[in-house]
């Protein structure tokens, strides 16, 4: 799949994706995150809790394919679109060039936003897979979920989940600005099911405008580490957030790849009885 420079995250409507301007990903959760959030660093402050350790096997592009969720994994009204229509999604709001007058230690900080917005447009939040990748797109009304499955290289990974960790108060709050457009970016912490070996979970809003029109994106991101591999989900767009879906992208999500790691069949109709 091909990468450009600061391509907007997938999760863009249609609007958007005709020539709206990027803008800075904000998160929030008005849930508690009391125990649902684990990263690597967090992990290791836990003594004594252990987890069961994950499938060691190599994932194959077959696999990573079969391990992609499906319509029923996330209910409500989500649509498979083509993959080849899900690659070339883009969202505008997610493009600007961070002030850095907003942070304290301008220079680190701002580079840390910079590669949030790059990452989510390039729709590469854990790095560049080492491995075996895919992706599957899904829309619903104005709002669009993009799921992927890959390898990565160990530290790299483990890296990215920890940076992921920090950008609620890293990027808490800040300005991206785009051909004299200000756009005002939120992260915030949100919670996920306590899945995977570690997870972290972001919500990002961009405020600014579209046509003229003042518009809010708003984009729940989650990412879960099997191993050497993970699951990165985005969701939302125009009309709001979308955390339901993501939470139950993630929980199926992971079960699927673990099912797969382990040299089993993924459940086609899964249920949340399974």
């Amino acid at each position: 799949m091909s990468r450009r420079p600061y391509r907007l995250v997938r999760v863009l409507s249609a609007a958007l994706a005709a020539g709206t301007l990027l803008t800075t990903t904000g998160c929030s959760d008005d849930g508690d995150t009391d125990g649902s959030r684990v990263s690597d660093v967090a992990a290791s402050q836990v003594a004594g809790k252990r987890q069961t350790p994950s499938p060691t096997a190599t994932l194959t592009t077959d696999g990573a394919r079969a391990a992609l969720i499906t319509e029923a994994d996330i209910e409500d009204d989500w649509t498979q679109v083509k993959d080849t229509e899900a690659e070339n999604w883009h969202d505008s709001l997610l493009i600007g060039q961070v002030d850095v007058a907003d942070f304290l230690t301008a220079k680190a900080q701002a580079a840390d936003c910079r590669r949030l917005l790059g990452s989510l447009f390039d729709d590469d939040l854990l790095g560049k897979p080492s491995g075996a990748s895919e992706l599957r797109g899904f829309e619903q009304g104005e709002s669009r979920l993009l799921y992927q499955v890959a390898s990565y290289e160990p530290t790299g990974l483990r890296d990215s989940l920890n940076w992921m960790a920090s950008l609620p108060e890293t990027c808490d709050q800040f300005t991206a600005t785009d051909h004299g457009e200000q756009r005002t970016v939120q992260v915030v912490e949100t919670s996920l099911p306590d899945v995977g070996d570690a997870r972290e979970g972001l919500r990002v809003t961009v405020r600014g405008t579209t046509g003229g029109t003042d518009a809010v994106l708003t984009l729940d991101v989650a990412a879960v580490r099997v191993g050497d591999d993970a699951i990165t989900v985005t969701a939302g767009g125009l009309d709001g957030g979308e955390s339901d879906s993501v939470g139950q992208a993630v929980r199926s999500g992971t079960q699927r790849l673990k099912d797969v790691l382990a040299g089993k069949t993924p459940t086609p109709n899964p249920s949340e009885f399974d």
